[in-house]
Parts: C-alpha cells; sequence; structure tokens
C-alpha cells in the first residue's frame, strides 16, 4: 500500500503540482486548502506524513502542529515563504520534524520524505531495540520512552534523537554527525535544529515532572548522554 502524504497549502496551483509530483513518485497524495480542513482530513486519512504551509486560511499551520502534535507523532515538514529563523525554530519547538523556504525543488522535498522513509525501514546495526540507561528506557517496537515508569511523548526525531545518545553513553556526538544520523545526509537541516530538538527533549520530561535524561552540552562540539557508570 503506497504511503500516504497529506498536502496543506492554501495556493491551488502549488498545491496540485505537489500532490501530482508525489504521485508520480508512488505515494497517495491527499489535499487541503486551509488549515481546518487540513486537520480534518488528517483525522480521517490518517496520513503517513504532512507537509504544511505555515501561511493558512482558518487555521494556521502552527495551530494545525500543536493540534497534530497533541494527537500524534506523523512526520511534519513545513512549507513556508518565510525566511526569519524565528519563524522556523517556532514551527520545530511545536513539533515539526522539518522545514523547506519557499521557493524549493521538488528533489529537495522528495529528498527530506525519502529520509524520513528510509528511517523508518532501516534498523543500523548495533542498535538495540529495548534500551535501558538508569531510570530511562526506550522500546524501539512499541515507539515508547519510559521515565521512572511514567510515559514520555516524544515526536519521531525526538526520539530518534535520544535513542541514538542514550545507546553510547558518554560517546560524544558532534551536531553535523546527528544531523546525518537522525535528518539524514539529504536533510537539507542547520545544525540550530539539533540544538531545538535537544531543548524541546529536555522540557518534555521537565513537563511531565520527571528528571530530564541526561543529554549534556559539550560545548563548541555537540552532545553526550552522561555515562550513569562515571557519574
Amino acid at each position: 500500500m503506497p504511503k500516504t502524504v497529506l498536502v496543506v497549502e492554501d495556493e491551488p496551483t502549488l498545491r496540485e503540482t505537489l500532490a501530482e509530483a508525489l504521485e508520480s513518485e508512488g505515494y497517495r497524495a491527499v489535499q487541503a486548502g486551509d488549515g481546518k480542513a487540513g486537520l480534518a482530513l488528517f483525522r480521517s486519512e490518517h496520513p503517513d506524513l504532512v507537509l504544511l504551509d505555515l501561511m493558512l486560511p482558518e487555521l494556521s499551520g502552527l495551530e494545525v502542529t500543536r493540534q497534530v502534535r497533541a494527537e500524534s507523532t506523523v512526520p511534519i515538514v513545513m512549507l513556508t515563504a518565510r525566511d526569519a529563523e524565528v519563524d522556523k525554530v517556532v514551527g520545530l519547538e511545536l513539533g515539526a520534524d522539518d522545514y523547506v523556504t519557499k521557493p524549493f525543488s521538488f528533489r529537495e522535498l522528495l529528498a527530506r520524505i525519502r529520509a524520513v522513509a528510509r528511517r523508518g525501514r532501516l534498523e543500523p546495526p548495533g542498535r538495540k531495540s529495548q534500551l535501558k540507561v538508569g531510570d530511562l528506557e526506550i522500546d524501539r517496537h512499541r515507539f515508547e520512552v519510559r521515565m521512572k515508569g511514567r510515559v514520555i511523548t516524544l515526536t519521531p526525531k525526538e526520539f530518534e534523537l535520544l535513542a541514538l545518545l542514550a545507546n553510547a553513553p558518554g560517546r560524544v556526538f558532534g551536531r553535523d554527525e546527528l544531523l546525518d544520523a537522525v535528518w539524514g545526509r539529504d536533510g537539507f537541516v542547520e545544525p540550530r535544529t539539533v540544538d531545538v530538538h535537544v531543548a524541546r527533549l529536555r522540557r518534555k520530561f521537565t513537563e511531565a515532572r520527571v528528571a530530564p535524561p541526561g543529554v549534556e552540552t559539550v560545548r563548541g562540539v555537540g552532545y553526550r548522554f552522561r555515562d550513569p557508570v562515571a557519574s
């Protein structure tokens, strides 16, 4: 069965062009011209990925992101004409996984979609399906994270980032290395994206009233998961 992509874009020509291009690549595309309709289609069609414009009538793309993320971990790629970093950061903080700034090439967009699909299919060697580090438990089969028995809801990128770091306690990962491993070499994302996702990870654990996992910042380099044996 083909993967379903929900395209939420108010500009008809772009929306239809994207849908046709996606279908020519073997995807099933469903379309919405405003945020309210997009949210309704998301709930009825259960897409595998959402392409979401930020500037939408009825309901903004940011509000759609907020509501989708409250219900699902489906990957969200924002489509925006805005160049300001603050808009991208707000979208990422709300739970979007990536962004594409208009004008963009379909080749770039398709690369991001394929990277998401590839990460879902492949299980790199040495990566455990179940992992326990201190009070943190990660179950890849159930896509579930627990801290002291309490379930913490994460987006796919947050989950992959935490699992990668926790799988190698004490090892320092550079930002570029994390981008390659979690977003893919063809992800076209900025190093700042890693910082935003780490901040979101920490906040979600704090909001759940449990101690954040031991993800430490290594200034000028990247991040590492604190080794409980060395602590």
